[in-house]
C-alpha cells in the first residue's frame, strides 16, 4: 500500500511541476527587436524604434527609419506597431517565498526573532514557485524578495523571475535591511467590547529597543578588526559604508518621522519609506529629507473618513509633483495580486500623471531605489535587455498582452498555469 500511494504522490508532484514553464536557455544569436513603439523608461518614446541585443545586453536603441545596421546573423522579429517597454520591477515582495497564504508549508518568509538583520531573505527564494508566471505575463520581471517578521527582519536581494535556482535567478545581492517600525496606536479589540484606538502598551519599550539595537551596531561597525564576530553586526556594516539601504516599513506619520529621524541620528542616511499610506500629510519631510518612498498598493480604500474617496489613486501624482521618488508596490500580504502592478501606474496616469511618468513608478524609479539603475530600469544601450513586448498599452488591463519577454536576453516562457488550464479547457466547451 505505501509503494502504491509512493506512486501515486510521485506522478502527482510531476503533474504539478509541468505546470511551471522551463527557464529560458542562453541568448544564442543576436537580436533586433523592428519597427515598435518604443519606452524608454525615463519618459522619451520613439514611434518606430529599434532595439539590437548582444549577449544579454541591449547593444543600440534607435529610430528604424534612420539608423543603418547591418542585420544579417541576426534573428529579426518584426513588432510593428507593438509597445516596447523596460521588463517591470517589483519591489518589496514575498514572491517566491510564499505560494498559499493560508498554508503555512508554502510560507517561508520569516525567521524567529525580533532582530535577524543576518537572515538572507534569497536563499528560500523557491524558482518553481506557480506564482512566478502569472507575474511574467504582465510585464514583471524583476523582483525584490523581502523577508517578514519581527522589528529587524533581515536582507533582501533583487532576484528575476526566470533559473533553475536562487543562484541562476539572482541579479543584486543583500542590497537591503529592513526594519517594520512598531506602531504608536493599537487597534480596538471589539471582540472585547472597544471602541476607540490607544496606544501602544510596548511601543516605549520597542523603540528603545531598536535605538540600543543601532547604537551596538554602529559602534561594532567602528571595529576594524573585532575580538569576536557577531552575525547580526556583520550584516548591518553595509547601512554605514553605503553597500546597504534602510528599508523602514511604516504608514502611519509619526512611525514615518520618527523612524527617519533615528535612523539618521544614529548614522544610518540611505533611507527608503516602504508602505507610507499616510504618505500625504508628511510628503513636506520626505522632501525636505530627500527620502524615496515605496509606495504602497493604489488600489485600496482611503485611510481616513475625512479623505477624498479616490486619494489612494492620486497620491502618486502628488507626491511626484512634490519632488519625492516614488516607487509602485503591492503590500496587502496577498501575494498572487502583485501582478497586478503594470494597472498601479495605469491608475496613477488617470488620476494626475503622465503616462510615461507613470511607468517611470515601476521602471526606472524603483531601479534607482534599489539601487541597480546602472544595469536596468530603461531601455538604454549597454543596460541589460530585461524587455518586454505587449500588443497594446503596458498600463491598461485591456491590452496588456505580452508577446515577448527577456531577461538579459533570454526569452522567457510566458505561459502559466492558467493559459494551460485555459488551452486544455476551451475544448470541452467546443463539443
Amino acid at each position: 500500500m505505501k509503494y502504491i500511494l509512493g506512486i501515486v504522490f510521485t506522478f502527482l508532484t510531476l503533474q504539478l511541476n509541468a505546470q511551471v514553464p522551463a527557464p529560458a536557455g542562453a541568448q544564442d544569436k543576436p537580436i533586433a527587436l523592428m519597427n515598435g513603439i518604443i519606452h524608454i523608461g525615463n519618459g522619451e518614446v520613439i514611434d518606430n524604434g529599434i532595439i539590437t541585443i548582444h549577449d544579454g545586453k541591449i547593444s543600440s536603441v534607435g529610430d528604424a527609419r534612420s539608423v543603418k545596421i547591418d542585420l544579417s546573423g541576426y534573428e529579426v522579429i518584426n513588432i510593428s506597431r507593438k509597445h516596447v517597454y523596460p521588463g517591470l520591477i517589483l519591489a518589496n515582495s514575498t514572491v517566491g517565498l510564499v505560494d498559499i497564504n493560508a498554508v503555512r508549508a508554502t510560507r517561508d518568509y520569516q525567521e524567529v526573532g525580533q532582530f535577524t538583520p543576518n537572515v538572507r531573505s534569497l536563499i528560500a527564494y523557491n524558482t518553481d514557485s506557480e506564482v512566478i508566471p502569472t507575474l511574467r505575463f504582465n510585464g514583471v520581471l524583476l523582483t525584490q524578495v523581502v523577508p517578514r517578521g519581527g522589528i529587524i527582519s533581515g536582507t533582501s536581494s533583487v532576484l528575476a523571475l526566470d533559473g533553475w535556482n536562487w543562484e541562476d535567478a539572482a541579479y543584486a545581492l543583500d542590497g537591503g535591511i529592513h526594519i517594520y517600525w512598531p506602531s504608536y496606536l493599537s487597534a480596538p479589540k471589539w471582540w472585547l467590547g472597544e471602541t476607540d484606538w490607544k496606544k501602544n502598551e510596548v511601543y516605549d519599550i520597542k523603540i528603545r529597543e531598536i535605538e540600543e539595537f543601532l547604537q551596538n551596531s554602529w559602534s561594532y561597525a567602528q571595529q576594524e578588526d573585532p575580538d569576536e564576530v557577531n552575525l547580526k553586526m556583520e550584516a548591518m556594516k553595509g547601512l554605514y559604508n553605503g553597500q546597504k539601504k534602510m528599508y523602514v516599513h511604516a504608514d502611519e506619520k509619526r512611525q514615518i518621522i520618527e523612524s527617519v529621524q533615528m535612523l539618521k541620528r544614529n548614522g544610518i542616511h540611505d533611507i527608503v519609506v516602504t508602505g507610507a499610506s499616510n504618505a500625504y500629510y508628511v510628503m513636506d519631510f520626505l522632501k525636505d529629507n530627500d527620502i524615496p518612498v515605496l509606495l504602497t498598493n493604489v488600489h485600496r480604500l482611503p485611510e481616513f473618513d475625512e479623505e477624498d474617496v479616490d486619494m489612494p489613486f492620486k497620491l502618486p501624482a502628488l507626491m511626484v509633483k512634490k519632488g519625492i521618488m516614488v516607487g509602485l508596490i503591492h503590500d496587502d500580504g496577498d501575494v498572487q495580486s502583485s501582478r497586478n502592478l503594470a494597472f498601479y501606474a495605469g491608475t496613477a496616469a488617470a488620476y494626475g500623471l503622465e503616462k510615461e511618468e507613470a511607468l517611470k513608478l515601476v521602471t526606472s524609479n524603483p531601479a534607482k531605489i534599489l539601487g541597480i539603475d546602472k544595469t536596468t530600469g530603461t531601455l538604454e544601450q549597454g543596460k541589460d535587455a530585461n524587455i518586454v513586448v505587449s500588443e497594446g498599452d503596458l498600463l491598461d488591463m485591456r491590452t496588456n498582452k505580452l508577446e515577448y519577454a527577456f531577461i538579459l536576453g533570454r526569452a522567457v516562457t510566458l505561459e502559466g498555469k492558467q493559459q494551460m488550464l485555459y488551452e486544455r479547457y476551451k475544448e470541452k466547451y467546443k463539443q
